[in-house]
């Protein structure tokens, strides 16, 4: 039994250093607005999963599934929590998306979510570190900056990509975000701002980094008929694929290709039967300007090694050919780990329902979210479909 699986509320908390709330009050959060936005009742759902990499490092608090279910009231229904890095809440997605597909749940709530202000920046980027092969990179201090910081110089050294081209994406990004009322930074920056930032780990500036947020995204999804009981415009999740690459840099085949994106994302093209042509709006995983630029290569919106002129050139921005980051991205919206990839997932289905007031893609029918963990050893890839 395959069944069309489609998603017919969103919600989210705001993104940023949300000092006043927990990780309980910014998940319920985003759960209560996807509901009401479906406007569904609890009773409908009868599973819930989340997307969360480190809630136990970052605020003690593990089990997510149980406590979800518990805060939202909804009763003794099956929940779970999954695990994929900064690919958790696309992980959360992807196995809404099989659990509905197969028949096994009609309604799902899906959340994804992290708290990581309410510890100290260096505990922070040790527990994020453990996202990477620790044993072979993290336990040596290479943080994750040093080591977009090792892609980013290959990729100039192999392509002649600039800094320049690195800050046109995070000022791209930030003037899409001031029109995003759940963004961190809801303010456009110039161009300037990014190049004069500090160095991180040369050529990674502080401007050419997610930084650390707290935050929540919450989906209501469910089969083709249930959904026609509450909308008659659901957006239809036509494909998800996931693949996956090692988790050290240098086992790579080529550190300046995300060889996971490109098996994921032409798997997903091709199960939805579409070309990269045919998507109007994406969101790509921009935990670093330089992951942005190798993604749209990695995805066809560009030639190997021309990511960075794309950007240059308009193309990724909205009202350009291939509008990339309409929220923001990772890079100015945040980057609450286990919230990216749904929120991702937020995004699009709010371009595709005309909802992006002030960032829409007009006429946007299709759209593409990557959501990756690591530096690249996942890759989830949703494909939506109005």
């Amino acid at each position: 039994m395959s069944r069309r699986v489609a998603i017919i509320g969103v919600g989210m908390s705001e993104f940023g250093e949300l000092w006043d709330k927990s990780l309980r009050d910014i998940t319920l959060e985003a759960g209560m607005y996807s509901i009401f936005d479906a406007e569904i009742s609890g009773s409908e759902i009868d599973a819930i999963i989340i997307g969360n990499m480190s809630a136990g490092r970052f605020t003690g608090q593990e089990h997510l599934g149980a406590l979800a279910a518990d805060m939202g009231g909804l009763g003794n229904i099956p929940a779970y929590s999954v695990e994929a890095a900064c690919a958790s809440g696309g992980a959360a997605v992807r196995h809404a998306y099989m659990a509905i597909k197969s028949g096994e749940h009609d309604a799902m709530m899906v959340l994804g979510c992290e708290k990581m202000s309410d510890v100290n920046q260096t505990e922070a980027m040790k527990t994020i570190s453990v996202a990477s092969d620790w044993e072979w990179e993290g336990l040596f201090g290479a943080t994750f900056p040093a080591l977009y910081a090792f892609i980013a110089r290959r990729h100039m050294m192999e392509y002649g990509t600039t800094e320049e081209m690195l800050a046109q994406v995070a000022v791209k990004n930030h003037a899409n975000a001031a029109h995003n009322p759940w963004a961190q930074f809801q303010r456009p920056v110039p161009i300037e701002f990014v190049m004069g930032s500090g160095m991180l780990a040369d050529p990674i500036r502080v401007l050419h980094s997610s930084p650390i947020s707290d935050g929540a995204a919450g989906l209501i999804m469910c089969d083709e008929k249930t959904a026609k009981k509450y909308t008659d415009t659901p957006i239809y999740i036509e494909s998800s694929t996931q693949a996956s690459d090692t988790l050290a840099l240098h086992d790579r085949r080529d550190i300046c290709t995300a060889d996971a994106v490109v098996h994921s994302s032409k798997s997903a093209l091709k199960k939805a039967g579409l070309k990269i042509e045919d998507i109007d709006v994406f969101e790509l995983h921009d935990s670093f300007t330089i992951s942005e630029i190798m993604l749209t290569e990695d995805v066809g919106i560009a030639e190997k090694g021309k990511g960075g002129q794309v950007v240059l050139d308009g193309l990724t921005e909205i009202g350009g050919q291939f509008p990339v980051n309409t929220s923001g991205g990772l890079k100015a919206r945040g980057h609450p780990i286990g919230a990216t990839g749904v929120a991702q997932i937020v995004e699009l289905a709010l371009q595709l329902r005309g909802d992006c007031e002030g960032r829409q893609v007009e006429g946007a029918e299709k759209g593409l979210a990557v959501n990756i963990g690591g530096t690249g050893a996942t890759s989830i890839v949703h494909i939506l479909g109005r």
